[in-house]
């Protein structure tokens, strides 16, 4: 892979040579839309949410962790991997990353900041069964237990800081690699894959390998954050990373159940220039926010790790 200075000259020669509606589809503000909400704005529920600040933060893992992705059968292995001070848990549906460590915060975070969350896994997959195709792993944020639903009326919003590391060090793989996502409730009680009104949006982040598979190879490495969704369930690259090290991303749920997407390089408090995106994922408007997680995601060929990802300040806040 090139070197940072050389992805840049690389990225900025791409965009200029490719055509955009090979790889981009530019946002503009949606009409007859709510007025977004500038994820960070509010009271910040201090019961969920974390800053790793303490030096004994630890996550016990209670592997085996779950393996059970598409097959039903695969045992749940309960109780569960969860963190010392229960501000964090294992998804009861794919399984926990295998590395989650307190580190460090890498240089340029945030100001005062000591400690901060690598997550990086390997097995993401059924275990000892390489299925070859890409796996997540979910790091699941206690917000229900701990403060229960919050309803779209209160503005839910939720910012973290994200460091990604030099590009040479990404798995080499085309597809996503990490991604920040909510779970909330729509209105009419059905979405999902259960039926049950709940669903899943977010920003992941994707790389685009030039060493990758022939089909899916490109020129330069680069890497781009893809929204999901528009209200028919598209997806889209809705920004490009410009570079690597920290980035901070948000998003908020308005009383009217519309999703707002924000993201903007390095740790400054979002803005309103940081805006990328308005929706009713999927159509449906948003009743009650459940939480926020994140994913890790690797090719599962049970012998490569994914890209090391580090997260910081995870918070929620709420306007009302």
């Amino acid at each position: 892979m090139k070197h940072l200075e050389q992805l840049c000259r690389s990225v900025l020669s791409f965009f200029f040579t490719c055509s955009v509606s090979s790889l981009v589809v530019l946002v503009a503000a949606p009409t007859a839309m709510a007025d977004p909400v500038v994820p960070g704005t509010g009271r910040r529920i201090t019961e969920v949410g974390d800053d790793f600040e303490s030096p004994d933060w630890k996550y016990v893992g209670n592997f085996p962790k779950v393996y059970n992705q598409k097959e039903e059968s695969i045992s749940k292995n309960y109780p569960g991997g969860k963190s010392k001070n229960g501000r964090w848990f294992e998804g009861m549906k794919r399984g926990q990353p295998d590395y989650i460590r307190r580190v460090s915060t890498p240089s340029g975070g945030l100001a005062g900041s000591t400690g901060s969350l690598a997550l990086r896994t390997l097995q993401t997959g059924i275990a000892r069964r390489p299925s070859h195709v890409q796996q997540q792993d979910d790091f699941i944020a206690s917000v229900m237990n701990r403060f229960g639903k919050i309803p779209a009326s209160r503005t839910p919003n939720v910012v973290t800081r994200v460091w990604l590391p030099p590009v040479e060090s990404w798995e080499d793989r085309t597809g996503c690699h990490f991604a920040f996502r909510l779970a909330l409730e729509n209105r009419t009680g059905r979405g999902g894959s259960e039926q049950d009104g709940r669903y899943w949006p977010g920003m992941f982040i994707d790389f685009k390998s030039k060493d990758g598979r022939k089909a899916t190879k490109k020129e330069h490495d680069y890497a781009v954050i893809r929204v999901r969704a528009k209200s028919t369930g598209r997806e889209y690259y809705g920004k490009q990373i410009s570079q690597t090290g920290w980035w901070t991303m948000g998003m908020s749920v308005t009383p009217d159940g519309m999703m707002h997407y924000y993201a903007a390089p390095g740790v400054d408090d979002l803005t309103e220039e940081d805006f990328i995106a308005s929706h009713y994922p999927y159509g449906y408007r948003a009743k009650n926010f459940r939480t926020f997680f994140f994913n890790v995601c690797n090719g599962d060929d049970n012998k490569t790790w994914s890209t090391e990802f580090i997260v910081d300040d995870p918070m929620v806040y709420v306007v009302r």
